[in-house]
């Protein structure tokens, strides 16, 4: 019996292809095989469509980029507005290393782009509008966005590049380091790893509150808050 096609997906049940499914697609892509892995056919592909049929609403890979980049920082919260500026500019970095620990291909790209869409410009207008208010003047609000962001893209990059993912796997490479490691030869990398790495409850995240801590101490307001 030939099917009559109830309960079947035909052409107008399809989900019309838009620029925001193609940027999507595209960060999928990328999350799971990396930035280098972008072609209009590999994006193209999980759409259902040929890659010609996405030249309807991109431009062309740059275009894309700009898109994908500017989704990743409509991931990471605005520093709030109800706290003072070094609890807001806390809570944004912690947000942006995880956002970063999502789309690790981003860490390279996130001030890249010469052509920022709004969820970008959004996101760093709110940054030095946070500084502003909490009595940094313009030039000083530069500093520390620029400290600041160094650590921050810093810290994901070489945490992107360590050995490990986890305390389990923390655990394995140290282990597997001391064994193959002379004690008496590097007496202070056996005292750093068992004194601290490998000591219950140790955490790598602690290491970006630690240095993200001392940053923000060391920054200092020089005109009196608004407000």
């Amino acid at each position: 019996m030939r099917e009559t096609g109830k309960g079947r997906r035909g052409p107008s049940a399809r989900t019309p292809l838009s620029r925001e499914r193609v940027i999507r697609t595209a960060v999928a892509v990328a999350d799971e095989k990396g930035s280098a892995a972008l072609t209009m056919r590999a994006i193209a592909a999980p759409l259902g469509v040929e890659a010609m049929s996405l030249y309807h609403h991109v431009s062309g890979r740059e275009d894309i980029l700009d898109g994908m980049v500017d989704a990743v920082f409509g991931e990471i919260d605005l520093p709030p507005r109800d706290t003072d500026w070094k609890t807001a500019m806390r809570h944004r970095a912690v947000s942006a290393r995880a956002a970063l620990r999502r789309h690790p291909w981003a860490i390279g790209l996130m001030d890249s782009r010469s052509r920022p869409g709004p969820a970008t410009l959004r996101h760093h207008d709110a940054v030095i509008g946070a500084l502003r208010a909490g009595g940094f003047s313009v030039p000083m609000a530069a500093h520390a966005i620029s400290l600041i962001d160094s650590y921050l893209y810093g810290f994901a990059l070489q945490e992107l590049s360590l050995p490990f993912t986890g305390a389990e796997q923390l655990d394995e490479v140290a282990d597997a380091i001391l064994r193959e490691m002379p004690a008496d030869t590097y007496p202070h990398l056996t005292e750093l790893a068992v004194e601290h790495v490998l000591k219950p409850g140790y955490d790598y995240t602690d290491e970006f509150a630690f240095g993200l801590g001392l940053i923000l101490d060391a920054l200092h307001p020089d005109e009196p808050a608004s407000g």
